[in-house]
């Protein structure tokens, strides 16, 4: 989203909060020019959006680590933390000005430039996960759509989308949420899409990016709030401006990560390095995934046991009326915009057979948990 909707808020007084300030204010930052006839090591400077304790920052200082070691040193990447010299939703044409070698974020938050950049995950995604989108977009099309959207907008990047999601919260919560009515009139944050889908809903949108949401609500300037994890949201202090979660959600149901270098930067690089860069991400892509399943499961618990948070899974009603809210977004969206209409249709495809393959093969892992462990207090019906 641009810039614009951010909204200014002054950092809270909880401890946990206190090292997420950033380093607003640094220097500028001078990046260096690659040429093909260049010797010695190639240096990158990089900025991702996540705050530096964020496990987002972490995942991409995995990825520069793999790239940098990959090279044996011939290429460094150096990323710095959201607050380095530029806004989050700013890093795209920062990276496309060539003011960035590369770049960490989500698709999502260039919306405001294309809302089909959204599709890449803030969405239900007709039913697939995350891992499914990106089969989508290696296989089934998505790679030349996203080459052809970033072109239609000028866009003078490489994009690499990785790292699939889990299924995000529906969010945090003054008091549980039993039906989609109490929606109505809530000041929310969210981003992409779904700023349409709970606007549809009755809600009051505010996109901000990680960083700024919960000082807004410390300060009563949003109700409530979605981010993406729990160990992400344990970081930011969710925990500290509200006691109730709620976990399930179609807005953001096939989210992933992407990673952005600048084209005419990519481009001057020797082709065993681009090579590298590839088969770096699918490595980091990986490996995100799995990190993400230790340390969620982690935080998950210490949310409840240590910080006495309550979770709640999302009422069925509330759902199903997401997906006809979306629905409604498809056809207006589709409407303005060709090209979101042509990815919804490849998506929608793609989805038809791989979700009905996934339904059909894969066995619920429930009855084997229950067998093993017998059935564990899980998150509460609002």
């Amino acid at each position: 989203m641009k810039d614009k909707t951010s909204v200014a808020a002054t950092a809270p007084s909880a401890t946990r909060r206190k090292f997420l300030a950033g380093a607003a204010g640094a220097s500028a930052l001078a990046f260096p020019m690659i040429s093909k006839g260049q010797t010695g090591p190639i240096t990158m400077r990089w900025q991702s959006t996540w705050n530096s304790k964020d496990i987002f920052h972490e995942y991409a200082l995995d990825f520069a680590k793999k790239v940098n070691d990959m090279t044996g040193g011939d290429l460094k990447i150096e990323v710095l933390p959201a607050g380095s010299g530029l806004p989050a939703f700013g890093l795209r044409d920062a990276v496309s000005k060539g003011t960035l070698d590369g770049g960490h974020c989500v698709l999502v938050y260039h919306y405001g430039k294309q809302n089909a950049l959204a599709l890449w995950g803030s969405s239900p995604a007709f039913g697939m996960d995350a891992n499914m989108l990106l089969s989508w977009h290696k296989y089934g099309g998505g790679k030349e759509l996203l080459q052809k959207l970033y072109a239609s907008i000028g866009a003078n990047v490489v994009s690499f989308p990785y790292g699939p999601m889990f299924t995000q919260p529906l969010g945090w919560f003054k008091k549980p949420i039993t039906k989609w009515e109490d929606f109505k009139g809530m000041k929310y944050r969210t981003v992409g899409i779904s700023i349409d889908l709970f606007t549809g809903m009755g809600a009051a949108v505010n996109a901000l990016p990680g960083g700024e949401i919960v000082p807004a609500i410390d300060r009563g300037l949003l109700d409530a709030a979605e981010f993406n994890n729990a160990t992400s949201d344990r970081i930011l202090g969710f925990a500290d401006v509200s006691k109730v979660c709620m976990l399930q959600s179609y807005h953001q149901n096939a989210e992933q990560l992407e990673i952005t270098f600048n084209k005419s930067k990519y481009d001057a690089l020797p082709e065993k390095m681009r090579a590298i860069i590839a088969n770096a991400t699918e490595a980091a892509s990986a490996d995100m995934s799995w990190k993400s399943i230790n340390r969620y499961s982690q935080d998950y618990i210490e949310l409840q046991t240590k910080d006495k948070v309550k979770f709640y899974k999302t009422p069925a009603s509330v759902l199903q009326k997401q997906l006809e809210v979306f629905d409604q977004v498809l056809a207006k969206r589709s409407a303005d915009n060709p090209m979101f209409k042509e990815i919804a249709e490849s998506q929608r495809k793609y989805a038809e057979r791989t979700v009905k393959w996934e339904q059909d093969t894969v066995v619920s892992r429930t009855m084997a948990y229950n067998y093993y462990f017998g059935k564990k207090p899980s998150a509460k019906k609002a």
